[in-house]
């Protein structure tokens, strides 16, 4: 049986793009993504946020709105460098496109991407299910066992909708580079150098994981809905699309806190979460933990971090060839 390792926060998150995964640590973040004759390309930029040196970056439940929005933004702008990545022909590949390549017709698509996602979003996880719920509502009379309900709809619309996308070829292979994201992390929070080789053998689910954080969303909602009601159907959906800032905030919350801890306690709250990123990540091949790693090494120096938090090199390192860890 394999032995369970002590972790440690580092600080680092990202997210998979296309044929590539990008890397955060503080104000700097690396996209590494791989082209089509096997070259890694590798971005690294800074990116401050909206609250940065803001004293409401340090405020509970208000900086997680920011952050959100942060999230979103950020991810747009690494999803669109990974795109034009993929868009450049072989021919011309002696040329890098840069993040802000195609300032004009990209930024103008991306933005109507962004708007189309979240109108989308909208509809499909807030209107859609408050809309069935009525339908059931209009013969159970019970408004407390309603909210419960449309919650439960919201949360089942959810996990059919990334079941549904799992079955696209382009979207299992981003979701197996966002198996090498979180594996990479997880690499590193559990105290082994960041090679292929300890990489594979780590874990594919994290407690910091986007998909936990929306279900985080879900599940709050749930709960503040059911306490916050008005009787106008217009008005009802419009206070769930207004509630959603402080929703994610309260979320952002309980992410930071599970990200942190690893009790009994945060192995519980996070269990929901986990189960769902079971679809949202799939196993990668070693190609493409190479890419995560190199787009990890662009911002964080792991081998120090080896050092300052479990007291050992890399040279050093406990033999682990034996262990065959799926911890989370």
């Amino acid at each position: 049986m394999a032995r369970r390792r002590r972790r440690c926060y580092s600080g680092i998150g990202g997210q998979a793009v296309l044929e590539g995964v990008m890397m955060k640590n503080q104000e700097k973040y690396a996209v590494a993504v791989r082209r089509p004759n096997g070259e890694i390309v590798l971005e690294l930029e800074n990116y401050q946020g909206l609250l940065h040196g803001n004293v409401l970056n340090r405020i509970p439940f208000v900086r997680g709105i920011f952050n959100f929005i942060d999230s979103m933004v950020l991810g747009m702008k690494c999803l669109n460098y990974s795109a034009l990545v993929e868009d450049v022909e072989e021919g011309q590949e002696e040329g890098t496109p840069s993040a802000d390549s195609g300032k004009g017709g990209e930024k103008l698509k991306s933005a109507l991407v962004t708007i189309a996602s979240i109108v989308l979003a909208v509809g499909l996880f807030v209107v859609l299910p408050y809309y069935v719920a009525s339908l059931i509502g209009s013969r159970l009379h019970n408004t407390s066992l309603l909210a419960i309900i449309e919650g439960l709809i919201r949360i089942v619309v959810f996990i059919l909708y990334v079941w549904g996308i799992s079955a696209m070829k382009d979207i299992k292979r981003l979701y197996q580079y966002h198996g090498a994201e979180h594996k990479c992390i997880n690499c590193i929070e559990r105290g082994r150098p960041l090679t292929v080789h300890n990489v594979m053998k780590s874990s594919r689910l994290h407690k910091r994981c986007g998909t936990s954080f929306i279900f985080f969303v879900l599940f709050i909602s749930i709960v503040l809905f059911f306490f916050i009601r008005v009787e106008n159907p217009a008005q009802r959906v419009l206070l769930r699309i207004a509630l959603l800032p402080v929703v994610a905030g309260i979320s952002y919350e309980i992410l930071r806190l599970a990200g942190r801890g690893d009790n009994l306690f945060v192995r519980i709250i996070s269990a929901p979460g986990m189960l769902v990123q079971r679809m949202t990540t799939k196993e990668p091949d070693r190609a493409m933990a190479e890419v995560a790693i190199a787009a990890v090494e662009a911002v964080f120096d792991w081998r120090k971090y080896l050092v300052e938090n479990f007291g050992y090199q890399e040279e050093t390192a406990p033999d682990e060839s034996g262990e065959q860890s799926r911890e989370p």
